[in-house]
């Protein structure tokens, strides 16, 4: 898959906008009530990212985690990382 120019970028992040643009990657911070929360979202991030091989970077602290995603293989942000961002969020959302 292909690197996005950062006009389709810019249009991406208006789909996942609470993503943000840090040079390569995409972030996202999410703050959950308890760490047993944050361990159980993490837990269905990870089955999606297996699913999809693509793994998205994981700092958990406390009830907080940080998410950054960009695809390696290809040196910066691609449609995988955008579509990956979407199942996050629904994730998210619906917990």
């Amino acid at each position: 898959m292909a690197r996005l120019s950062d006009d389709a970028i810019a249009r991406e992040l208006a789909r996942v906008p609470e993503w943000e643009r840090a040079g390569d990657e995409i972030v996202r911070t999410i703050q959950l009530s308890s760490f047993p929360a944050v361990i159980a979202l993490v837990d269905q991030i990870a089955a999606l990212a297996e699913a999809a091989d693509h793994h998205p970077d994981i700092d958990i602290r406390y009830r907080t985690i940080r998410l950054a995603l960009t695809t390696h293989a290809e040196g910066g942000l691609t449609g995988k990382d955008f579509e990956m961002a979407g199942r996050i969020e629904a994730l998210s959302r619906s917990g």
